[in-house]
């Protein structure tokens, strides 16, 4: 009963888990904006993305800390928050030498996704954030290897390719944990 109790809540969460922490692609579609004005507004938007999703990291590796029921997660969230936080404050000096003003705090659907995640506990929990964690880190990956190859900007550019190799090592380890959550969930039952 208590499994499928989590099952429930967990299907009745998963849109809102589904929307996962991290950088999503925006286009610039106003017919009306140059192609320079496009490519500065495509690379400022990566950099404003990649700020949000930073935050968001920090942020759910801090939950993972407190409320992981396994040390594999733990341990991950504790890797996230460190360096996440190395990253953000990379990025964020960078925009502030290119004078690009950069968000604060993560945005509204992170935060939503954030309220529902720590509504959870235990083997749930875990789960959870282990199979988003494994997800946004391919969507980042993704949107980091377009602005290495695709970026206009030299600083957002460098910044994309100097983030990759600790991103690709993130998913990594996120699919590691994801599997041991996953291995500690039969071994219980």
């Amino acid at each position: 009963m208590f499994l499928s109790i989590v099952c429930s809540a967990a299907l009745s969460l998963a849109p809102l888990l589904g929307e996962l922490p991290g950088i999503q692609a925006k286009s610039v579609s106003n017919p009306q904006v140059n192609t320079a004005s496009k490519t500065m507004n495509t690379d400022d938007d990566f950099a404003k993305k990649a700020a949000e999703g930073g935050i968001a990291e920090v942020k759910f590796g801090q939950l993972a800390e407190n409320k992981g029921d396994s040390q594999a997660v733990k341990d991950f969230g504790k890797l996230m928050v460190a360096d996440h936080t190395k990253a953000n404050e990379l990025l964020q000096k960078e925009a502030a030498q290119e004078k690009v003003d950069l968000p604060a705090k993560m945005t509204n659907k992170d935060q939503m996704a954030y309220d529902s995640l720590s509504k959870l506990s235990g083997a749930a929990f875990d789960k959870a954030y282990a199979r988003d964690m494994v997800r946004d880190h391919r969507a980042d990956i993704a949107e980091f290897e377009t602005e290495s190859k695709s970026g206009h900007k030299d600083w957002t550019k460098t910044f994309a390719t100097q983030t990759l190799p600790t991103l690709r090592e993130h998913l990594k380890q996120a699919e590691e944990m994801f599997h041991a959550v996953e291995l500690s969930k039969t071994h219980k039952s």
